[in-house]
């Protein structure tokens, strides 16, 4: 994948500990294009790649823009975002790419939980423009939380946004159980943010009997994992049929890469997909929040930057 040098022209303060970024080519030349729903990697000063989604109107090339909120408990990559990127920098980023795009539906539902919103922000300016049947229902703490709470009352779309916050009157809360009473098999629901708000929404969804695929989601970090019980395993290399120990505390892609065997990976939190290797024999323990639970199902490929083995060896295709 091309690794494009960018731009910061603007820097800007979105809303309470987020910062937007406006990017556009060092040479002045248009920018790939890209759809609703696409993110791309950021090379963060330190030495970081951070996966960050597109917010703007899908049909620009002459600019991306991005928001990040600053996560003092992150591994650094917001941090460094907010404090060593400035106007006038040139960074280095990856053509965008599309894990959660927009389906073909009568209505489409989008939920964003804070900074979520920023590749829902795409697809509602997408869905306005073709004139498609949507809402937008933005969860924050409070409005000075809010990103874009300004430039969505200005937009054409205006009114099908309906902002929830925290710190607001009950009657202004998201009412899940309402909106998502009648399963529609018209609409698409599509939701983006933390991990317990995203479990939040795809749990009252089944619960009212909406089908699996009807729901659309994208993480932005990994979930919690209980890792007491891990223990050591063997992977095996098929093309050179050397075996290798895999520690309890070690990743796959680290044990692999101590050894010379080198994986690309990008999040390292089984969020973008980057590492997927595919097995050739044993049982993955998917931990992933990439695929779907039918792909685990099939465990013919999975993640080695943060998935293990349930069996005592995995063959993998490398």
């Amino acid at each position: 994948m091309e690794n494009l040098a960018v731009k910061v022209v603007r820097k800007t303060v979105e809303a309470q500990g987020i910062a937007g970024f406006e990017l556009a080519r060092a040479d002045g030349a248009p920018l790939p294009p890209f759809s609703a729903g696409s993110h791309i990697d950021v090379q963060v000063p330190g030495g970081l790649t951070r996966q960050y989604s597109l917010c703007n109107d899908s049909g620009e090339q002459h600019r991306y823009r991005i928001a990040v909120l600053r996560d003092p408990a992150s591994r650094g990559g917001s941090v460094a975002m907010h404090d060593a990127v400035r106007e006038g920098d040139v960074i280095h980023i990856s053509e965008p790419r599309n894990h959660f795009p927009l389906h073909h539906a009568q209505r489409s539902l989008l939920f964003a939980g804070g900074i979520g919103v920023t590749p829902l922000l795409c697809m509602a300016q997408r869905l306005a423009s073709i004139g498609a049947d949507f809402e937008l229902h933005y969860c924050t703490r409070s409005p000075e939380r809010t990103a874009f709470m300004d430039e969505i009352a200005a937009s054409p779309f205006a009114g099908r946004v309906h902002f929830h916050h925290d710190s607001g009157p009950p009657s202004q809360k998201l009412n899940l159980q309402k909106l998502l009473s009648q399963p529609d098999p018209g609409t698409a629901l599509y939701v983006c943010g933390p991990t317990g708000f995203i479990g939040h929404v795809v749990d009252t969804a089944k619960g009212n009997g909406w089908p699996a695929g009807q729901i659309h989601l994208e993480y932005f970090g990994a979930a919690p994992q209980d890792t007491s019980g891990d223990t050591a395993f063997e992977v095996k290399i098929a093309s050179t049929g050397k075996t290798y120990t895999i520690a309890a505390d070690q990743s796959v892609v680290h044990a692999l890469q101590a050894q010379g065997v080198d994986i690309l990976t990008s999040c390292e939190q089984g969020v973008c997909g980057t590492c997927i290797t595919r097995v050739l024999e044993g049982e993955p323990d998917h931990r992933d929040l990439y695929f779907t639970d039918e792909e685990k199902a099939r465990n013919d490929q999975f993640t080695p930057c943060c998935s293990r083995a349930r069996s005592k060896t995995l063959v993998l295709d490398l």
